[in-house]
């Protein structure tokens, strides 16, 4: 039997206050109907939006592309989490929006919990042999894969920067055009990458994530995966005006979030961090407008129970930020 629901009312005090704390206002998301999406993207992009997960407009994805990306070694401070099925019952038990991984894992395993966790399919992939330089993910499968299996949203890695963008971008185009034939949403997870990027601040730079951001939109991501900039002495680096903008982790993430525009924004986790700074991440993600959170590491590195106990703080968090589906 599993465990009961995740989300149950938490205890009061429970979650820390946010890190940064700027006291700006919250900044609104976009709402669904704004989004301009066909019947069947829509259609899919509701049911990650409020039939499953927190709800309330709100996505908690739990991703496991990890093998692929990162190779094993990810697993070893979890040895269980070797086992995809072991993500597959976290997200079911943890009511995620979605479990996000390649085609063999769903091809695999996904028949055992079809109906109960929403997939996103990864779409392309690359492993973490060859360097970053010439930086480019070759498909893995096609939405036609997606609609097969019965996902509800189709993702796809865009290396903004990288010398083999033109490649990627012709790629993307294709995956863009049956996605959009097949009524299917798209999640960019949009990166810098690149010697370039490497000689104007780095891929931590606002310059470059707020770049990738706006590329995400202008090439037609529906929803897109972004880590939050990092300030360092690198910036200086940067191309003006961001070389001289002097602004806290809050305000930079705010200035990503607008350049995504009507491009739904899920924060992407990165490596494991202590519970406290991950939940106060979480509320500060949300305060600037993101949609949700794409956690996988931070999660599935983690003890089953303590996994599911951080998955109550979450669902606990997304609940005062859920919005009606207008």
């Amino acid at each position: 039997m599993s465990e009961p629901s995740v989300a149950a009312p938490r205890a009061a005090g429970t979650i820390p206050a946010p890190a940064h704390g700027t006291g700006a206002p919250r900044t609104p998301r976009p709402t669904l109907r704004s989004l301009g999406l066909s019947p069947g993207k829509r259609t899919r992009l509701k049911r990650l939006l409020y039939d499953h997960g927190p709800g309330g407009g709100t996505l908690l994805v739990l991703p496991i592309d990890q093998g692929l990306e990162h190779g094993p070694a990810d697993f070893f401070v979890n040895p269980d989490a070797l086992d995809p099925d072991y993500q597959y019952r976290l997200a079911r038990d943890g009511r995620f929006s979605a479990i996000a991984l390649h085609i063999g894992l769903a091809e695999k395993y996904f028949h055992e919990y079809a109906g109960e966790v929403p997939l996103l399919l990864k779409l392309n992939g690359k492993t973490a042999m060859p360097p970053d330089t010439n930086a480019f993910s070759a498909l893995t499968g096609t939405v036609e894969d997606a609609v097969r299996l019965g996902a509800d949203a189709v993702g796809y890695t865009l290396y903004v920067g990288s010398p083999a963008q033109d490649r990627d971008f012709a790629q993307f185009l294709e995956v863009r055009r049956d996605a959009e034939r097949l009524g299917m949403p798209v999640v960019v997870w949009a990166y810098p990458r690149g010697e370039a990027v490497g000689k104007r601040g780095g891929k931590e730079s606002l310059y470059a994530i707020d770049y990738a951001a706006r590329v995400a939109l202008e090439l037609g991501a529906d929803v897109v995966k972004l880590n939050y900039p990092v300030r360092s002495d690198r910036d200086r680096d940067s191309p003006a005006p961001y070389n001289s903008l002097d602004l806290g982790a809050d305000a930079a993430f705010r200035k990503v979030v607008a350049s995504a525009g009507r491009a739904l924004v899920l924060v992407s986790g990165g490596e494991k961090v202590g519970d406290a700074e991950l939940l106060a991440k979480v509320r500060a993600s949300l305060e600037a407008g993101a949609t949700g959170i794409i956690f996988g590491r931070n999660l599935w590195q983690r003890p089953r129970e303590q996994a599911l106990a951080l998955t109550r703080e979450l669902h606990g968090i997304f609940r005062e930020y859920a919005q009606p589906s207008a």
